[in-house]
Protein backbone atom coordinates (compact mmCIF):
# COMPACT_ATOMS: atom_id res chain seq x y z
CA UNK A 1 0.00 0.00 0.00
CA UNK A 2 1.37 3.41 -0.99
CA UNK A 3 1.07 6.54 1.17
CA UNK A 4 1.92 10.16 0.48
CA UNK A 5 2.25 11.82 -2.90
CA UNK A 6 3.91 10.12 -5.84
CA UNK A 7 6.29 12.09 -8.01
CA UNK A 8 8.65 11.63 -10.92
CA UNK A 9 12.19 11.39 -9.58
CA UNK A 10 13.51 12.42 -12.98
CA UNK A 11 12.47 15.96 -14.00
CA UNK A 12 11.62 16.66 -17.62
CA UNK A 13 14.65 16.18 -19.89
CA UNK A 14 14.85 19.80 -21.07
CA UNK A 15 15.43 21.07 -17.54
CA UNK A 16 18.91 20.74 -16.05
CA UNK A 17 20.46 21.91 -12.81
CA UNK A 18 22.57 25.05 -13.05
CA UNK A 19 25.90 24.14 -11.51
CA UNK A 20 26.32 27.28 -9.43
CA UNK A 21 25.20 28.44 -5.98
CA UNK A 22 21.71 29.86 -5.60
CA UNK A 23 21.27 33.59 -6.11
CA UNK A 24 24.52 33.92 -8.01
CA UNK A 25 23.90 37.30 -9.57
CA UNK A 26 24.16 37.37 -13.35
CA UNK A 27 25.48 40.40 -15.20
CA UNK A 28 22.82 42.72 -16.60
CA UNK A 29 23.14 45.49 -19.16
CA UNK A 30 20.90 48.54 -18.73
CA UNK A 31 20.30 51.38 -21.19
CA UNK A 32 18.86 54.63 -19.87
CA UNK A 33 17.57 57.50 -22.03
CA UNK A 34 18.39 60.95 -20.70
CA UNK A 35 20.94 62.71 -18.53
CA UNK A 36 18.83 64.77 -16.17
CA UNK A 37 18.29 64.39 -12.43
CA UNK A 38 16.69 60.93 -12.73
CA UNK A 39 19.51 59.47 -14.81
CA UNK A 40 22.21 61.02 -12.61
CA UNK A 41 20.58 59.62 -9.48
CA UNK A 42 20.12 56.20 -11.09
CA UNK A 43 23.79 56.17 -12.08
CA UNK A 44 24.60 56.79 -8.41
CA UNK A 45 22.36 53.87 -7.40
CA UNK A 46 24.12 51.60 -9.88
CA UNK A 47 27.54 52.84 -8.78
CA UNK A 48 26.80 51.87 -5.17
CA UNK A 49 24.99 48.62 -5.91
CA UNK A 50 26.45 45.17 -5.22
CA UNK A 51 24.90 43.96 -8.48
CA UNK A 52 26.97 43.30 -11.59
CA UNK A 53 25.44 46.01 -13.77
CA UNK A 54 26.61 47.60 -16.99
CA UNK A 55 24.88 50.95 -17.43
CA UNK A 56 24.98 53.41 -20.31
CA UNK A 57 22.89 56.59 -20.44
CA UNK A 58 22.38 58.10 -23.90
CA UNK A 59 21.78 61.85 -24.00
CA UNK A 60 20.90 63.85 -27.10
CA UNK A 61 22.36 67.12 -25.78
CA UNK A 62 26.08 67.99 -25.67
CA UNK A 63 26.04 68.18 -21.85
CA UNK A 64 24.30 66.43 -18.98
CA UNK A 65 21.65 68.29 -16.99
CA UNK A 66 18.39 67.48 -18.74
CA UNK A 67 15.74 70.17 -18.52
CA UNK A 68 18.15 72.50 -16.72
CA UNK A 69 20.52 72.38 -19.66
CA UNK A 70 17.74 72.97 -22.20
CA UNK A 71 15.84 75.73 -20.42
CA UNK A 72 17.90 78.92 -20.39
CA UNK A 73 15.26 81.58 -20.84
CA UNK A 74 15.45 84.81 -18.80
CA UNK A 75 14.27 84.26 -15.24
CA UNK A 76 14.31 80.46 -15.52
CA UNK A 77 14.36 78.88 -12.08
CA UNK A 78 12.76 76.34 -9.79
CA UNK A 79 9.63 76.90 -7.73
CA UNK A 80 10.89 74.47 -5.05
CA UNK A 81 13.28 75.78 -2.36
CA UNK A 82 16.89 75.10 -3.31
CA UNK A 83 17.68 72.99 -0.26
CA UNK A 84 14.80 70.64 -1.13
CA UNK A 85 15.67 70.42 -4.81
CA UNK A 86 18.82 68.37 -4.37
CA UNK A 87 19.78 64.75 -3.80
CA UNK A 88 19.67 63.51 -0.22
CA UNK A 89 23.07 61.91 -0.84
CA UNK A 90 24.65 65.15 -2.07
CA UNK A 91 23.41 68.12 0.00
CA UNK A 92 25.11 71.34 -1.07
CA UNK A 93 26.10 74.12 1.32
CA UNK A 94 26.57 76.52 -1.58
CA UNK A 95 23.02 77.43 -2.66
CA UNK A 96 23.07 81.20 -3.22
CA UNK A 97 19.37 81.80 -2.63
CA UNK A 98 16.13 80.29 -1.30
CA UNK A 99 14.86 79.67 -4.85
CA UNK A 100 17.61 78.97 -7.36
CA UNK A 101 17.95 79.89 -10.99
CA UNK A 102 18.55 77.45 -13.82
CA UNK A 103 22.29 78.12 -14.03
CA UNK A 104 22.87 77.31 -10.37
CA UNK A 105 20.74 74.17 -10.60
CA UNK A 106 22.54 72.99 -13.74
CA UNK A 107 25.89 73.63 -12.05
CA UNK A 108 24.76 71.58 -9.05
CA UNK A 109 23.81 68.53 -11.13
CA UNK A 110 26.93 68.69 -13.27
CA UNK A 111 29.20 69.14 -10.25
CA UNK A 112 27.54 66.25 -8.42
CA UNK A 113 28.03 63.97 -11.42
CA UNK A 114 31.71 64.88 -11.63
CA UNK A 115 32.39 64.73 -7.89
CA UNK A 116 30.82 61.30 -7.54
CA UNK A 117 32.44 59.85 -10.66
CA UNK A 118 29.17 59.36 -12.53
CA UNK A 119 30.06 60.95 -15.87
CA UNK A 120 31.52 57.61 -16.99
CA UNK A 121 27.97 56.31 -17.44
CA UNK A 122 26.89 59.03 -19.90
CA UNK A 123 27.32 59.36 -23.64
CA UNK A 124 26.30 62.87 -24.73
CA UNK A 125 25.45 63.82 -28.32
CA UNK A 126 23.84 60.38 -28.62
CA UNK A 127 20.13 60.35 -29.47
CA UNK A 128 18.01 57.21 -29.10
CA UNK A 129 15.98 56.87 -32.32
CA UNK A 130 14.29 53.52 -31.76
CA UNK A 131 13.79 50.71 -29.24
CA UNK A 132 12.58 47.22 -30.19
CA UNK A 133 11.88 44.26 -27.91
CA UNK A 134 13.58 41.06 -29.09
CA UNK A 135 11.33 38.23 -27.97
CA UNK A 136 13.74 35.36 -28.57
CA UNK A 137 16.56 37.10 -26.71
CA UNK A 138 14.57 38.75 -23.90
CA UNK A 139 16.47 41.94 -24.67
CA UNK A 140 15.89 45.37 -26.15
CA UNK A 141 17.53 46.40 -29.40
CA UNK A 142 18.15 50.14 -29.19
CA UNK A 143 19.11 52.29 -32.16
CA UNK A 144 21.27 55.30 -31.35
CA UNK A 145 22.24 58.24 -33.55
CA UNK A 146 25.62 59.86 -33.06
CA UNK A 147 25.52 63.65 -33.25
CA UNK A 148 23.34 65.35 -35.83
CA UNK A 149 23.90 62.91 -38.70
CA UNK A 150 20.74 60.79 -39.17
CA UNK A 151 22.81 58.31 -41.19
CA UNK A 152 25.26 57.69 -38.33
CA UNK A 153 23.19 55.16 -36.37
CA UNK A 154 24.40 52.11 -34.46
CA UNK A 155 22.64 49.36 -32.51
CA UNK A 156 22.99 48.50 -28.85
CA UNK A 157 21.31 45.84 -26.72
CA UNK A 158 20.23 45.66 -23.11
CA UNK A 159 18.31 43.49 -20.68
CA UNK A 160 16.43 46.49 -19.26
CA UNK A 161 15.49 49.73 -21.05
CA UNK A 162 14.76 52.78 -18.87
CA UNK A 163 13.13 55.98 -20.07
CA UNK A 164 14.41 58.89 -17.96
CA UNK A 165 13.69 61.63 -20.48
CA UNK A 166 10.77 63.14 -18.53
CA UNK A 167 7.35 64.39 -19.59
CA UNK A 168 8.25 67.98 -20.47
CA UNK A 169 10.95 67.18 -22.98
CA UNK A 170 9.58 67.76 -26.49
CA UNK A 171 8.92 71.48 -26.93
CA UNK A 172 6.65 72.64 -29.72
CA UNK A 173 5.76 75.84 -31.58
CA UNK A 174 2.16 77.00 -31.21
CA UNK A 175 -0.26 75.67 -33.81
CA UNK A 176 -1.54 79.05 -35.00
CA UNK A 177 -2.51 79.94 -38.55
CA UNK A 178 0.16 82.01 -40.30
CA UNK A 179 2.84 81.36 -37.69
CA UNK A 180 5.46 80.55 -40.32
CA UNK A 181 4.88 83.91 -42.06
CA UNK A 182 6.06 86.08 -39.16
CA UNK A 183 9.14 88.02 -40.27
CA UNK A 184 10.44 89.05 -36.84
CA UNK A 185 12.39 86.99 -34.33
CA UNK A 186 10.65 83.89 -33.00
CA UNK A 187 11.90 82.42 -29.72
CA UNK A 188 10.60 79.40 -27.81
CA UNK A 189 11.06 79.35 -24.05
CA UNK A 190 12.57 75.83 -24.21
CA UNK A 191 15.00 76.78 -26.99
CA UNK A 192 15.99 80.30 -26.02
CA UNK A 193 18.24 82.21 -28.40
CA UNK A 194 20.49 84.59 -26.45
CA UNK A 195 21.57 86.25 -29.69
CA UNK A 196 18.16 87.88 -30.11
CA UNK A 197 18.25 91.39 -28.69
CA UNK A 198 14.91 92.42 -27.19
CA UNK A 199 16.12 95.82 -25.98
CA UNK A 200 13.52 98.46 -26.90
CA UNK A 201 11.57 96.04 -29.12
CA UNK A 202 7.85 95.45 -29.44
CA UNK A 203 7.51 91.95 -28.02
CA UNK A 204 4.54 89.60 -27.94
CA UNK A 205 4.45 86.80 -25.36
CA UNK A 206 2.13 83.89 -26.09
CA UNK A 207 1.25 81.80 -23.07
CA UNK A 208 0.75 82.23 -19.34
CA UNK A 209 2.23 79.08 -17.83
CA UNK A 210 5.28 78.58 -15.66
CA UNK A 211 7.86 79.76 -18.21
CA UNK A 212 5.84 82.85 -19.24
CA UNK A 213 5.47 83.80 -15.60
CA UNK A 214 9.26 83.83 -15.25
CA UNK A 215 10.07 85.39 -18.63
CA UNK A 216 7.66 88.34 -18.48
CA UNK A 217 9.09 90.10 -15.37
CA UNK A 218 12.62 89.41 -16.63
CA UNK A 219 12.20 91.11 -20.02
CA UNK A 220 9.58 93.74 -19.16
CA UNK A 221 12.13 96.32 -17.94
CA UNK A 222 14.16 96.18 -21.17
CA UNK A 223 11.58 95.88 -23.94
CA UNK A 224 9.95 98.91 -25.53
CA UNK A 225 6.46 97.47 -25.50
CA UNK A 226 5.17 94.08 -24.35
CA UNK A 227 1.85 92.44 -25.15
CA UNK A 228 0.93 89.25 -23.29
CA UNK A 229 -1.59 87.07 -25.10
CA UNK A 230 -3.43 85.09 -22.43
CA UNK A 231 -6.29 82.81 -23.46
CA UNK A 232 -7.49 81.52 -20.09
CA UNK A 233 -7.47 82.35 -16.38
CA UNK A 234 -4.93 80.84 -14.01
CA UNK A 235 -3.82 81.01 -10.43
CA UNK A 236 -0.55 82.88 -9.94
CA UNK A 237 0.84 82.33 -6.47
CA UNK A 238 4.03 82.79 -4.52
CA UNK A 239 6.53 79.91 -4.55
CA UNK A 240 6.29 76.68 -2.62
CA UNK A 241 7.08 76.88 1.10
CA UNK A 242 6.49 80.63 0.98
CA UNK A 243 6.44 80.82 4.79
CA UNK A 244 10.17 80.19 4.74
CA UNK A 245 10.83 82.65 1.88
CA UNK A 246 11.23 86.40 2.04
CA UNK A 247 8.53 89.01 2.53
CA UNK A 248 5.45 88.23 0.46
CA UNK A 249 6.98 84.92 -0.61
CA UNK A 250 9.85 86.68 -2.38
CA UNK A 251 13.20 85.06 -3.00
CA UNK A 252 16.19 85.98 -0.83
CA UNK A 253 19.92 85.34 -0.80
CA UNK A 254 21.33 83.12 1.91
CA UNK A 255 23.76 84.92 4.19
CA UNK A 256 27.30 83.69 4.77
CA UNK A 257 26.25 82.75 8.31
CA UNK A 258 23.44 80.58 6.97
CA UNK A 259 25.74 78.92 4.44
CA UNK A 260 28.19 78.27 7.26
CA UNK A 261 25.49 76.31 9.10
CA UNK A 262 24.83 74.29 5.93
CA UNK A 263 28.54 73.47 5.70
CA UNK A 264 29.32 72.76 9.37
CA UNK A 265 26.13 71.55 11.06
CA UNK A 266 24.69 68.68 8.97
CA UNK A 267 22.10 67.80 11.61
CA UNK A 268 20.64 71.31 11.66
CA UNK A 269 20.82 71.51 7.86
CA UNK A 270 18.87 68.26 7.63
CA UNK A 271 16.33 69.49 10.19
CA UNK A 272 15.83 72.69 8.15
CA UNK A 273 15.21 70.65 4.99
CA UNK A 274 12.83 68.34 6.83
CA UNK A 275 10.84 71.29 8.20
CA UNK A 276 10.31 72.64 4.69
CA UNK A 277 9.65 69.19 3.19
CA UNK A 278 7.04 68.42 5.83
CA UNK A 279 5.15 71.56 4.88
CA UNK A 280 5.36 70.66 1.18
CA UNK A 281 3.86 67.26 1.94
CA UNK A 282 1.06 68.81 3.99
CA UNK A 283 0.02 70.91 0.96
CA UNK A 284 -1.73 67.90 -0.57
CA UNK A 285 -4.83 68.62 1.49
CA UNK A 286 -5.64 71.75 -0.50
CA UNK A 287 -5.97 69.57 -3.63
CA UNK A 288 -9.02 67.80 -2.18
CA UNK A 289 -12.34 69.29 -3.27
CA UNK A 290 -14.38 70.78 -0.45
CA UNK A 291 -11.52 70.77 2.04
CA UNK A 292 -10.90 73.65 4.42
CA UNK A 293 -7.38 73.90 3.08
CA UNK A 294 -8.66 74.28 -0.50
CA UNK A 295 -11.03 77.04 0.53
CA UNK A 296 -8.29 78.88 2.40
CA UNK A 297 -5.82 78.49 -0.49
CA UNK A 298 -8.33 79.92 -2.96
CA UNK A 299 -9.19 82.88 -0.74
CA UNK A 300 -5.53 83.66 -0.07
CA UNK A 301 -4.54 83.37 -3.74
CA UNK A 302 -7.40 85.60 -4.91
CA UNK A 303 -6.64 88.24 -2.29
CA UNK A 304 -2.96 88.22 -3.21
CA UNK A 305 -3.63 88.44 -6.96
CA UNK A 306 -6.04 91.36 -6.56
CA UNK A 307 -3.50 93.19 -4.41
CA UNK A 308 -0.72 92.72 -6.97
CA UNK A 309 -3.02 93.72 -9.84
CA UNK A 310 -4.50 96.75 -8.09
CA UNK A 311 -3.03 99.10 -10.72
CA UNK A 312 -5.00 97.33 -13.47
CA UNK A 313 -7.98 95.65 -11.76
CA UNK A 314 -9.47 94.66 -15.12
CA UNK A 315 -6.67 92.11 -15.49
CA UNK A 316 -7.68 90.55 -12.17
CA UNK A 317 -11.28 90.19 -13.37
CA UNK A 318 -10.05 88.12 -16.32
CA UNK A 319 -7.11 86.28 -14.81
CA UNK A 320 -8.56 85.07 -11.49
CA UNK A 321 -10.32 81.73 -12.11
CA UNK A 322 -13.93 81.30 -11.12
CA UNK A 323 -14.55 77.73 -12.27
CA UNK A 324 -11.59 75.81 -10.87
CA UNK A 325 -9.63 75.68 -7.65
CA UNK A 326 -6.00 76.37 -6.86
CA UNK A 327 -4.06 73.29 -7.94
CA UNK A 328 -6.13 72.36 -11.00
CA UNK A 329 -2.88 73.17 -12.77
CA UNK A 330 0.37 73.07 -10.86
CA UNK A 331 0.25 76.47 -9.10
CA UNK A 332 2.38 79.00 -10.96
CA UNK A 333 4.71 80.87 -8.60
CA UNK A 334 5.15 84.30 -10.10
CA UNK A 335 6.99 86.82 -7.99
CA UNK A 336 6.98 89.97 -10.11
CA UNK A 337 4.79 88.60 -12.91
CA UNK A 338 1.53 90.29 -11.98
CA UNK A 339 3.36 93.53 -11.24
CA UNK A 340 5.00 93.34 -14.70
CA UNK A 341 1.57 92.97 -16.34
CA UNK A 342 0.64 96.27 -14.70
CA UNK A 343 3.68 98.14 -16.00
CA UNK A 344 3.14 101.10 -18.33
CA UNK A 345 4.85 99.34 -21.26
CA UNK A 346 2.81 96.13 -20.83
CA UNK A 347 -0.65 95.14 -21.99
CA UNK A 348 -2.68 91.98 -21.56
CA UNK A 349 -4.59 90.79 -24.63
CA UNK A 350 -7.40 88.37 -23.82
CA UNK A 351 -8.98 88.20 -27.26
CA UNK A 352 -8.30 84.86 -29.01
CA UNK A 353 -5.52 84.89 -31.62
CA UNK A 354 -7.04 84.61 -35.09
CA UNK A 355 -3.80 84.40 -37.01
CA UNK A 356 -0.20 85.53 -37.09
CA UNK A 357 0.80 87.92 -39.85
CA UNK A 358 4.25 88.83 -41.22
CA UNK A 359 4.30 91.86 -38.90
CA UNK A 360 2.37 90.79 -35.81
CA UNK A 361 -0.76 89.13 -34.43
CA UNK A 362 -4.38 89.62 -35.46
CA UNK A 363 -6.94 88.83 -32.78
CA UNK A 364 -10.58 87.78 -33.10
CA UNK A 365 -11.83 91.34 -32.56
CA UNK A 366 -10.03 92.42 -35.73
CA UNK A 367 -7.23 94.29 -33.96
CA UNK A 368 -3.71 93.96 -35.32
CA UNK A 369 -0.83 94.04 -32.84
CA UNK A 370 2.42 95.06 -34.52
CA UNK A 371 5.44 93.17 -33.14
CA UNK A 372 9.19 92.95 -33.68
CA UNK A 373 9.63 89.66 -31.81
CA UNK A 374 7.48 86.74 -30.68
CA UNK A 375 8.21 84.82 -27.47
CA UNK A 376 6.38 81.50 -27.41
CA UNK A 377 5.96 80.18 -23.89
CA UNK A 378 3.62 77.56 -25.27
CA UNK A 379 5.01 74.50 -23.59
CA UNK A 380 5.60 70.98 -24.70
CA UNK A 381 4.10 67.95 -26.36
CA UNK A 382 2.41 66.49 -23.28
CA UNK A 383 1.07 63.33 -24.88
CA UNK A 384 3.64 61.23 -22.95
CA UNK A 385 4.44 59.35 -26.17
CA UNK A 386 8.17 58.73 -26.66
CA UNK A 387 9.93 60.76 -29.35
CA UNK A 388 11.15 57.55 -31.04
CA UNK A 389 9.50 54.24 -32.00
CA UNK A 390 9.13 51.96 -28.98
CA UNK A 391 7.97 48.48 -29.94
CA UNK A 392 7.04 45.82 -27.40
CA UNK A 393 5.76 42.26 -27.65
CA UNK A 394 4.43 41.38 -31.07
CA UNK A 395 5.63 44.72 -32.44
CA UNK A 396 3.01 46.72 -30.55
CA UNK A 397 3.75 50.44 -30.58
CA UNK A 398 3.77 52.44 -27.35
CA UNK A 399 3.14 55.64 -29.30
CA UNK A 400 0.07 54.14 -30.96
CA UNK A 401 -1.28 52.67 -27.73
CA UNK A 402 -0.91 56.03 -26.01
CA UNK A 403 -2.27 58.06 -28.94
CA UNK A 404 -5.56 58.80 -27.18
CA UNK A 405 -4.39 58.49 -23.58
CA UNK A 406 -1.51 56.80 -21.76
CA UNK A 407 -1.89 53.78 -19.51
CA UNK A 408 0.70 52.60 -17.01
CA UNK A 409 1.24 50.39 -14.03
CA UNK A 410 1.76 52.76 -11.07
CA UNK A 411 3.53 55.21 -13.45
CA UNK A 412 6.61 52.98 -13.90
CA UNK A 413 5.77 50.26 -16.46
CA UNK A 414 3.41 49.38 -19.32
CA UNK A 415 1.77 46.06 -20.22
CA UNK A 416 3.16 44.44 -23.35
CA UNK A 417 6.52 46.19 -22.95
CA UNK A 418 8.73 43.81 -20.97
CA UNK A 419 11.79 45.01 -19.08
CA UNK A 420 10.75 48.62 -19.73
CA UNK A 421 10.76 51.12 -16.87
CA UNK A 422 9.79 54.79 -16.70
CA UNK A 423 10.99 57.54 -14.44
CA UNK A 424 8.08 59.93 -13.87
CA UNK A 425 5.69 58.27 -16.29
CA UNK A 426 1.97 59.02 -16.54
CA UNK A 427 0.05 58.89 -13.24
CA UNK A 428 2.89 59.85 -10.92
CA UNK A 429 2.83 62.48 -8.12
CA UNK A 430 3.65 65.68 -9.99
CA UNK A 431 1.20 68.16 -8.55
CA UNK A 432 2.98 69.28 -5.42
CA UNK A 433 6.46 69.15 -3.96
CA UNK A 434 9.92 68.32 -5.25
CA UNK A 435 10.50 65.55 -7.78
CA UNK A 436 13.99 64.78 -6.46
CA UNK A 437 12.89 62.55 -3.55
CA UNK A 438 10.50 60.78 -5.94
CA UNK A 439 13.40 60.22 -8.34
CA UNK A 440 15.46 58.66 -5.57
CA UNK A 441 12.54 56.43 -4.54
CA UNK A 442 12.11 55.16 -8.10
CA UNK A 443 15.84 54.58 -8.44
CA UNK A 444 15.74 52.29 -5.40
CA UNK A 445 12.63 50.55 -6.77
CA UNK A 446 14.33 49.90 -10.11
CA UNK A 447 17.42 48.44 -8.41
CA UNK A 448 15.14 46.04 -6.51
CA UNK A 449 13.73 44.93 -9.87
CA UNK A 450 17.23 44.42 -11.23
CA UNK A 451 18.22 42.49 -8.11
CA UNK A 452 15.39 40.00 -8.62
CA UNK A 453 16.31 39.61 -12.27
CA UNK A 454 19.97 39.04 -11.45
CA UNK A 455 19.44 36.78 -8.42
CA UNK A 456 16.48 34.64 -9.44
CA UNK A 457 17.04 34.08 -13.15
CA UNK A 458 14.21 36.35 -14.28
CA UNK A 459 14.45 36.81 -18.04
CA UNK A 460 11.56 39.25 -18.42
CA UNK A 461 9.00 41.11 -16.35
CA UNK A 462 5.95 43.12 -17.27
CA UNK A 463 2.82 44.22 -15.41
CA UNK A 464 -0.25 42.10 -16.02
CA UNK A 465 -3.19 43.60 -17.89
CA UNK A 466 -5.40 42.94 -14.84
CA UNK A 467 -3.09 44.91 -12.55
CA UNK A 468 -3.02 47.86 -14.96
CA UNK A 469 -6.83 47.74 -15.32
CA UNK A 470 -7.34 47.66 -11.56
CA UNK A 471 -5.04 50.66 -11.10
CA UNK A 472 -6.96 52.55 -13.80
CA UNK A 473 -10.29 51.71 -12.20
CA UNK A 474 -9.15 52.96 -8.82
CA UNK A 475 -7.63 56.23 -10.01
CA UNK A 476 -10.60 57.05 -12.27
CA UNK A 477 -12.90 56.70 -9.30
CA UNK A 478 -10.65 58.66 -6.96
CA UNK A 479 -9.29 61.57 -9.02
CA UNK A 480 -12.65 63.40 -9.43
CA UNK A 481 -12.27 64.15 -5.73
CA UNK A 482 -9.34 66.44 -6.55
CA UNK A 483 -8.86 69.92 -7.99
CA UNK A 484 -6.86 68.33 -10.82
CA UNK A 485 -10.12 67.12 -12.38
CA UNK A 486 -11.78 70.54 -12.40
CA UNK A 487 -12.23 72.37 -15.75
CA UNK A 488 -8.88 74.00 -16.48
CA UNK A 489 -6.46 73.41 -19.33
CA UNK A 490 -3.50 71.54 -17.90
CA UNK A 491 -0.58 69.36 -18.95
CA UNK A 492 -1.88 67.04 -16.23
CA UNK A 493 -4.70 66.35 -18.72
CA UNK A 494 -2.65 66.28 -21.90
CA UNK A 495 -3.10 70.01 -22.51
CA UNK A 496 -6.90 69.70 -22.55
CA UNK A 497 -9.70 70.92 -20.29
CA UNK A 498 -11.53 67.62 -19.90
CA UNK A 499 -8.98 64.89 -20.64
CA UNK A 500 -8.03 62.08 -18.29
CA UNK A 501 -6.02 63.30 -15.32
CA UNK A 502 -2.56 61.69 -15.43
CA UNK A 503 -1.82 62.24 -11.75
CA UNK A 504 -1.18 59.85 -8.89
CA UNK A 505 -4.40 59.15 -6.95
CA UNK A 506 -3.03 60.30 -3.63
CA UNK A 507 -0.33 62.27 -1.84
CA UNK A 508 3.44 62.10 -2.20
CA UNK A 509 3.64 60.22 1.12
CA UNK A 510 1.03 57.81 -0.24
CA UNK A 511 3.24 57.25 -3.31
CA UNK A 512 6.35 56.72 -1.19
CA UNK A 513 4.69 53.95 0.79
CA UNK A 514 3.14 52.32 -2.27
CA UNK A 515 6.42 52.23 -4.20
CA UNK A 516 8.71 51.17 -1.36
CA UNK A 517 9.06 47.71 -2.95
CA UNK A 518 7.74 45.91 -6.05
CA UNK A 519 4.48 43.95 -5.80
CA UNK A 520 5.58 40.90 -7.76
CA UNK A 521 2.07 39.48 -7.70
CA UNK A 522 1.22 42.20 -10.25
CA UNK A 523 3.84 41.01 -12.76
CA UNK A 524 4.15 38.31 -15.37
CA UNK A 525 7.63 36.81 -15.14
CA UNK A 526 9.59 34.52 -17.44
CA UNK A 527 12.80 32.76 -16.52
CA UNK A 528 16.18 32.07 -18.06
CA UNK A 529 15.85 28.34 -17.31
CA UNK A 530 12.15 27.84 -17.96
CA UNK A 531 11.77 26.94 -14.28
CA UNK A 532 11.04 29.56 -11.67
CA UNK A 533 13.23 27.68 -9.19
CA UNK A 534 16.14 27.25 -11.55
CA UNK A 535 18.09 29.79 -9.50
CA UNK A 536 18.25 27.28 -6.62
CA UNK A 537 21.22 25.86 -8.50
CA UNK A 538 23.58 23.27 -7.05
CA UNK A 539 22.28 23.31 -3.51
CA UNK A 540 24.73 25.84 -2.11
CA UNK A 541 24.07 29.51 -1.39
CA UNK A 542 26.23 32.20 -2.95
CA UNK A 543 27.20 33.54 0.47
CA UNK A 544 28.95 30.25 1.22
CA UNK A 545 31.61 31.25 -1.30
CA UNK A 546 31.72 35.04 -1.48
CA UNK A 547 33.05 35.84 1.99
CA UNK A 548 29.82 36.96 3.64
CA UNK A 549 28.96 35.95 7.21
CA UNK A 550 27.92 32.28 7.43
CA UNK A 551 25.88 32.86 10.59
CA UNK A 552 24.51 36.32 9.82
CA UNK A 553 21.10 35.34 11.18
CA UNK A 554 22.54 35.37 14.72
CA UNK A 555 23.61 38.98 14.31
CA UNK A 556 26.56 40.77 12.72
CA UNK A 557 29.81 41.55 14.49
CA UNK A 558 30.63 45.23 14.05
CA UNK A 559 27.59 45.54 11.75
CA UNK A 560 29.45 44.10 8.75
CA UNK A 561 28.15 41.17 6.69
CA UNK A 562 31.59 39.57 6.40
CA UNK A 563 32.75 36.24 7.75
CA UNK A 564 34.84 37.03 10.85
CA UNK A 565 38.13 35.21 11.45
CA UNK A 566 37.11 33.78 14.90
CA UNK A 567 40.44 31.99 15.71
CA UNK A 568 40.32 29.19 18.33
CA UNK A 569 42.67 31.05 20.70
CA UNK A 570 39.99 33.69 21.21
CA UNK A 571 37.72 31.03 22.74
CA UNK A 572 40.12 29.00 24.91
CA UNK A 573 37.87 29.32 27.94
CA UNK A 574 35.14 27.45 26.03
CA UNK A 575 37.32 24.89 24.22
CA UNK A 576 38.16 22.62 27.17
CA UNK A 577 38.54 19.31 25.37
Amino acid sequence: MSTGTSYDKNPEPEYTIIEEPSRTKRRLRVICVGAGASAINFAHEVDHSSLDLELVCYEKNPEIGGTWFENRYPGCGCDIPSVNYQFTWAPSPDWPSFYSGARDILAYFQNVAKKHGLTKYFKVNHRVVGAYWQEGENMWLVKVQRGDDPEDVFEDRCHVFINASGALNKWKWPDIKGFETFQGAKIHSANWDDKVDLQGKRVGVIGSGASAVQIVPSIQPIVGEMKCFIRSPGWVTTGYAQRFAGKGGANFDYTEAQKHIFATDPKKYLAYRKKIESELNARYRFILNGSREQKEAKEAAEQDMRRRLAKKPEIAEFLIPTTFAVGCRRPTPGNGYLEALCADNAAVVTQPIERITPTGIRTADGAHHALDALVCATGFDVSWRPAYPTRGRGGRSLGAEWAAAPSTYLSVAAPGFPNYLLFHGPFGPYGHGSLLPITELLGRYFVQVLDKMASEGVASFEPTADAVADFARHRRLFLPRTAWASPCRSWFKGGTVDGEVTMWPGSRVHFFETMARPRWEDFRLTYTTGNRFGYLGNGFAAREFDGRDLSWYLGLLDGEDKQPALPDEDFEEFLTA
